[in-house]
């Protein structure tokens, strides 16, 4: 394995070599398709002061003068959004990266939303499960150890979230301090990505080196000494080179007592461009230390009748999360109908703990009975990603072909061991509370490996001008091999086709209708690659789960294509459930039934009026189990987390300097299992947000409250929404 993380890093230094010796032999701006997928769209009809295009590329790089800039390029329009405009988070994307294939956001015959993460920033919201709070089909709930989101039911943050198209396996807290925008594709996504629980795909685009220099600075502080300094600088060398290099320092207590924050994130990056070819390279480090708000369910905290403040982080307890990714990314221009681009990244991420967390509540002796773990865990994954996007034309059918080859090598390697009940008295001081020394020995000492391969074409067919066919297939070759701490040792190797198909119809211009067929698979019962544990051996010939949708749509744009929404309809099954009969035969397996999701949604984003901005979406969602074999009393109930209606809306009026914002964010009611095997559920939740902010030249000065009103509520069954808090910044732009 490290001979390969080496030769990674050796290709990385031989790209940037050769892309810098044919900027030496060149010294032109590039036309490919690195220039196209960085920017948002739609902005010369939503922001009134956007520049008109100039005639090339290497002319837009020197137009710095607007607050937005666009630039020609070949086969699409691209615009940027300076960080501190007014309309940040309020501008719609034609593409997004997610899709892989270039093609508009309306030319996929799924549902795609693009969300500009600097509105949610502003008050103070870092982490991606709140940045997705309350968009539609989303249910965004709190572990200490990861991000705990589902789309449209099922859990996506154990392998349906990547960055800049790698996947961000292995549970550790991310930071977005670098992260332009998150990207969502709805619904089983197995055809651009390989395996998936199929419920969405969520891609975070990193901010890299690009031709527009910008330089800022930014400091914030918020309720409870919440605090950070960031500064991004953006650097363009010569018309083929530019550097960036973005970070922050960020340390926050909570209002949660015993829990505390500290974060630290620094990314440099380059772009080259010659001729035809263009290169970027990245490097992000991303380290925190926490400790860690892990804290027994609504039901405990009720029964012991303490307020929901009072945290039960014992003195010594700690989380260390540390983040490494290097990656490049090469694009090339094959003439004017092809493109062909290669990603390489090597990512490193661990998780190390030392604490108690949960809890059981004995009304008698007046106990909180807690459970103790320490891990030390490591998630290791060289991916390689190469496309090739193209235009041929069969007779009179016009295509859009997309061929993709990826190959990735992922570790997991948990040590870990957890000791159950223990007690302390809930209703003294935090400093009385003990904890276990020495440290116990581990129990369990896994050491996972995955290769696997994956080979996929795509193509968008142009039956006629207005009515096109997408047809997609992917095969994967997955291997596995797992290590226990007793030295035992198993492997196995499996395949699996994934097909999509879909229709899009151009009803008129403004007005495109949808409908799709998608198919995805999650392998060794629903385990993943990384989940699956030696001693389990029957887990090893498992068949893969299944996740089929099928989906219509309709996107529009309106009032002279300043709004677009996007309104769609689905029905994703989740099929293959396995599960043991017998409890004392861990060899037998069998399929357990079928879980099902239905579902509306609907999303708006764009200018209503000269100064006034919107953006919401509303979900509502059925997610129930539909068969199961194993405990027939469940069918019929609700899947874990989700909730029937997410829902939000934010409007701004913006007249210049002044802007303001108000939001609002709408929860159903979800449900969940308690510690005793009782389902239980937490109630449904209305939260107000709100922002006024200033900017005039170089400054922008935003003060930003949430939870307006100081609502109470639930994020998860084992973490309450944060009390009102409020946030101030100020940004220099030079």
């Amino acid at each position: 394995m490290k001979s390969s993380f080496l030769m990674s890093s050796i290709s990385m230094a031989v790209l940037a070599l050769l892309c810098t010796s044919a900027l030496a032999q060149t010294g032109q701006a590039a036309t490919g398709p690195q220039a196209k997928r960085a920017q948002p769209a739609a902005a010369s009809a939503a922001e009134p002061h956007a520049a008109q295009a100039p005639a090339d590329a290497s002319q837009a790089a020197a137009d710095t003068s607007g607050e937005d800039y666009t630039a020609t390029m070949p086969t699409v329009h691209v615009v940027g959004t300076a960080e501190t405009s007014v309309t940040k988070g309020y501008i719609g994307y034609e593409e997004a990266d997610v899709t892989r294939n270039q093609l508009s956001v309306k030319e996929v015959p799924q549902t795609v939303d693009v969300l500009d993460i600097q509105k949610n920033k502003n008050y103070g919201t870092n982490d991606l499960s709140s940045i997705l709070e309350g968009n539609a089909g989303i249910d965004a709930t709190y572990d200490m150890r990861g991000e705990s989101i589902f789309i449209r039911g099922f859990q996506a943050d154990g392998s349906d979230i990547y960055r800049d198209g790698v996947r961000e396996s292995g549970q550790v807290r991310r930071s977005t301090a670098n992260i332009e925008r998150v990207e969502i594709l709805k619904g089983p996504s197995s055809v651009l990505y390989g395996r998936s629980a199929g419920g969405g795909v969520i891609n975070m685009v990193s901010k890299f080196a690009n031709f527009t220099p910008r330089r800022s600075v930014g400091l914030a502080y918020g309720s409870w000494a919440n605090r950070s300094a960031t500064f991004d600088i953006n650097q363009v060398i010569n018309p083929g080179v530019a550097v960036r290099l973005t970070g922050e320092v960020a340390k926050a207590n909570s209002w949660r007592s015993t829990v505390h924050t500290k974060g630290y994130m620094l990314s440099p990056s380059i772009t080259v461009r010659a001729g035809r070819l263009a290169w970027t390279g990245q490097y992000t480090w991303d380290s925190a230390r926490r400790v860690p708000d892990r804290t027994p369910t609504r039901d405990v905290y009720e029964a012991m009748g303490i307020s929901f403040r009072q945290g039960f982080a014992r003195p010594g307890d700690f989380v260390r999360d540390d983040l490494r990714v290097l990656r490049s990314d090469l694009s090339y221009a094959l003439g004017n109908q092809w493109d062909l681009r290669w990603q390489l990244a090597r990512r490193s991420a661990s998780q190390n703990f030392d604490h108690y967390f949960g809890g059981a509540y004995d009304a008698t002796r007046r106990l909180l009975y807690q459970s103790y773990s320490w891990q030390e865990t490591s998630n290791k994954t060289l991916s390689s990603a190469l496309t090739l996007n193209g235009r041929v034309k069969t007779g009179a059918l016009e295509h859009k072909l997309s061929l993709g080859l990826d190959l990735a090598r992922e570790e997991r390697n948990p040590t870990l061991t957890t000791l159950r009940n223990q007690p302390i008295d809930p209703f003294a001081a935090p400093s009385t509370w003990s904890r276990i020394h020495p440290r116990p020995a581990a129990t369990l000492a896994n050491r996972h490996r995955a290769p696997s391969l994956g080979l996929f074409v795509q193509d968008l067919i142009a039956l006629r001008p207005d009515v096109k066919v997408l047809l997609g297939g992917r095969y994967d070759r997955y291997k596995f091999r797992s290590t226990n701490i007793r030295g035992q040792s198993a492997a196995y190797s499996g395949s699996s086709f994934s097909p999509n198909l879909g229709v899009v119809w151009d009803i008129t211009p403004e007005h495109t209708a949808y409908a799709s067929w998608n198919k995805s698979f999650a392998p060794y019962g629903g385990r993943g690659y990384l989940g699956v544990d030696i001693a389990d051996a029957a887990t090893f010939n498992a068949d893969p789960e299944e996740s089929r949708q099928i989906e219509v749509g309709l996107k529009s744009e309106w009032l002279d294509r300043q709004l677009s929404t996007t309104l769609s309809l689905y029905n994703l099954e989740h099929r293959n459930i396995r599960y043991r009969p017998d409890p004392d035969d861990l060899t037998r397996w069998a399929v357990r039934g079928k879980e099902r999701s239905r579902g509306i949604e609907l999303s708006a984003i764009g200018r209503l009026h000269p100064q006034w901005y919107v953006r919401g979406s509303l979900g509502l969602m059925s997610a129930k189990i539909l068969e199961d074999r194993a405990t027939p009393a469940r069918v019929g109930r609700s899947l874990n987390n989700t909730a029937r209606v997410s829902s939000n809306l934010f409007v701004r009026y913006a007249p210049r300097p002044w802007y303001a914002e108000v939001g609002v964010t709408h929860l159903g009611k979800r449900h969940y299992w308690s510690n005793q095997g009782v389902e239980e559920h937490l109630p449904g939740f209305t939260r107000v947000d709100a922002m006024l902010g200033f900017n005039r030249a170089s400054w922008t000065f935003t003060a930003a409250v949430q939870n307006v009103f100081n609502k109470q509520y639930w994020r998860s069954s084992a973490m309450p929404g944060s009390p009102r808090a409020i946030m101030v910044k100020a940004s220099y732009e030079f």
